[in-house]
């Protein structure tokens, strides 16, 4: 039996499997459209202004009170955020190369069908069966316990993906290959593994021994690390798509989290039929489409890139700004729909972008950056909006500062496309 569960985790089907189970059951979740229903509801009693690792989440949310506590819920669900990032990386550390593409699709698609089932199942629950917001948070945490459980069934990487590259390529058949055909135009270190210092030398014995040192090791890692970030970046290409992302990246997610309050402002969840399900069942089922619909959009993305980033970015800008303006809250739905299926479909060709300008390592390097810095902006606009240490604006004028965040995002990349044209005819 062991030897037969050992051959099987050596092949990509099965820790695909177990990601994709591991997705579902994770991104399973038919209470988070209902969050702030629930935190503002008899069940938590906290007002729009006091609240807004997956298991102790949830724990906390079904039997923690007071604001410390939601707090705390803050803390452990941004701590799952970041996981989404490891789950992504994770991929290309137990799988063959020749794989990445489809394992990649599969997870992506997985996550986005069990995002609309949960919301789906959650509109369904509270419309049709009157379940309790506290009764979907119990649903909720049976699903990510069984993704933690599925969890434990993930074959361990045997080598870091960032650190062993050389050996990598050589346990890797075609790896050379696939970097010997990839665009000039980048830099050195981010086409091939020449870059690491194993690469350029095997250390002699001593060094080993003097490598060995703890110190040294975090050292050198962090020395690498930024050798490797300086010279990806140093691609004026990967950049521009790597600013949009941390900077959109950082809007979005602060929409995301918001984005109820401003619902539950416009039509009181105690008053007011709540449709928050319906609306992000709808949401993530156009972000699927936007997102499939890429791979068949014949475009050269180096000439028209810039401009579909300004472009789309500007709808978002409007899309937002018309959430500020009306009082109605279907319109408030529609713009969100609009939204976030523009978000996601820039976010994907922005992904595909970056990916073939980087091997798959360097790839969930920058991925993890580009997300770290977003992750920075988004606490800078919270500080500063949000929170009573900052403006402590309204949701309302909230909505109005990211409708203006957008437009200035829409405003540096339409005149990076201008001024790219207007060279390119000179």
């Amino acid at each position: 039996m062991d030897c037969w569960k050992q051959e099987e985790s050596n092949t990509w089907t099965f820790p695909t499997l177990i990601l994709c189970l591991y997705g579902f059951f994770s991104m399973l979740k038919p209470s988070e459209p209902f969050v702030t229903p629930y935190l503002t509801g008899p069940d938590k009693n906290l007002t729009t202004d006091e609240g807004i690792s997956f298991i102790v989440t949830w724990l906390l949310l079904l039997f923690a009170r007071g604001v410390v506590a939601m707090q705390i819920v803050e803390f452990f669900y941004g701590m799952v955020t970041a996981t989404e990032v490891a789950y992504y990386a994770y991929i290309y550390s137990v799988v063959s190369t020749d794989h990445y593409q489809r394992v990649t699709s599969y997870c992506r698609s997985i996550t986005l069908v069990a995002a609309t089932t949960g919301a789906v199942l959650g509109q369904l629950l509270v419309s049709l069966a009157d379940v309790s917001y506290f009764h979907l948070n119990a649903i909720t945490l049976a699903s990510v316990s069984l993704a933690f459980l599925c969890s434990f069934f993930l074959p361990v990487p045997q080598k870091s993906m960032f650190f062993h590259r050389k050996e990598i390529s050589e346990a890797l058949p075609g790896t050379d290959k696939t970097v010997a055909t990839v665009s000039s135009d980048r830099p050195l270190s981010c086409q091939e593994d020449k870059s690491s210092p194993s690469a350029d030398m095997g250390p002699a014995p001593e060094q080993q021994a003097g490598d060995a040192k703890p110190q040294n090791h975090v050292l050198g890692v962090l020395v690498q690390l930024s050798k490797d970030l300086r010279d990806c970046y140093s691609s004026r290409k990967l950049l521009y798509w790597s600013l949009w992302w941390a900077l959109a990246t950082a809007g979005f997610n602060q929409v995301l989290n918001y984005i109820q309050v401003l619902w539950d402002f416009r039509a009181p969840s105690h008053s007011s039929a709540v449709y928050n399900g319906a609306v992000e069942a709808i949401a993530t089922f156009l972000s699927s489409v936007t997102s499939f619909i890429v791979q068949y959009m014949k475009i050269n993305w180096d000439l028209f890139g810039e401009l579909a980033l300004g472009i789309f970015s500007t709808i978002d800008a409007v899309s937002l700004l018309l959430m500020h303006f009306t009082t109605n809250i279907w319109a408030c739905y529609a713009g969100y729909l609009i939204f976030k299926a523009c978000y996601m479909l820039l976010i994907t060709i922005a992904t595909f972008q970056i990916a073939v300008n980087l091997s798959m390592e360097r790839y969930a390097l920058v991925f993890g950056f580009n997300n770290f810095i977003a992750l920075v902006i988004q606490t800078i606009l919270t500080v500063v909006i949000v929170d009573s240490r900052g403006l402590a604006l309204d949701i309302v004028i909230q909505f109005l500062i990211y409708g203006s965040y957008f437009a200035v995002i829409s405003g540096i990349f339409l005149i990076r496309s201008i001024c790219a044209f207007v060279s390119s005819k000179c």
